[in-house]
């Protein structure tokens, strides 16, 4: 028997991620092609799902799935009874690509620009500062796809346990696992924090 687990806003966002995720990491390695458009679409479904994450569907929540290293390290012992949403494991898995994808999309928007005029910009947008910037956003550049491997490696391993991980992202649908009551956010209010999470990202550009 199987449960609905993941909205579709939060599924729709894992897709999208992974596909400007791909864009970006190749016109970031060649220097060519909409790199800047594909990090200013990346942050703002970042925006978007940070609002989801305090507003949104139960299993989209922060506080669903982050969990102290004491559970994390009963999960992994197998000592814990299994989640209906992101395991403890890979629910700091989701916070640490979130901050990291958040922190280049920020430092690329200094790098680019795109910071130069907003409000106080002069004292803190200093040219000590932007090598501060410049630097995360390289450093970033080679950790960010270390992540996504340990990611990729984790969800097959949970295929080969007869977890289809990827199948559940795609349906929303997995096996149920005990008796779990889970509330669910409507599509049009992801489609409301949407809409704000652009309107930031167009009032950033605006000021540029």
């Amino acid at each position: 028997m199987k449960m609905k687990i993941w909205d579709l806003p939060t599924r729709l966002y894992h897709w999208l991620q992974a596909g400007l995720f791909i864009g970006l990491i190749s016109t970031g390695y060649n220097g060519e092609g909409p790199h800047i458009q594909l990090g200013l679409g990346l942050f703002t479904l970042i925006t978007w799902r940070i609002i989801w994450g305090f507003i949104g569907s139960d299993t989209s929540r922060f506080k669903q799935f982050i969990r102290s290293p004491k559970v994390i390290m009963q999960y992994l012992r197998g000592q814990t009874d299994e989640t209906t949403g992101h395991n403890p494991a890979g629910g700091w898995m989701v916070v640490s690509l979130l901050l990291c994808l958040f922190l280049q999309c920020i430092s690329g928007l200094v790098i680019a620009g795109f910071t130069d005029n907003l409000p106080q910009a002069e004292t803190w947008l200093t040219d000590r500062s932007y090598d501060v910037f410049y630097m995360i956003h390289n450093a970033l550049f080679y950790v960010l796809p270390a992540l996504i491997f340990v990611h990729v490696a984790a969800v097959i391993g949970y295929k080969l346990r007869h977890k289809p991980l990827v199948l559940a992202m795609i349906t929303g649908y997995k096996a149920k696992c005990g008796a779990v009551s889970l509330r669910f956010s409507s599509n049009l209010k992801a489609l409301l924090v949407l809409i704000v999470a652009v309107l930031v990202t167009m009032t950033i550009v605006a000021y540029s």
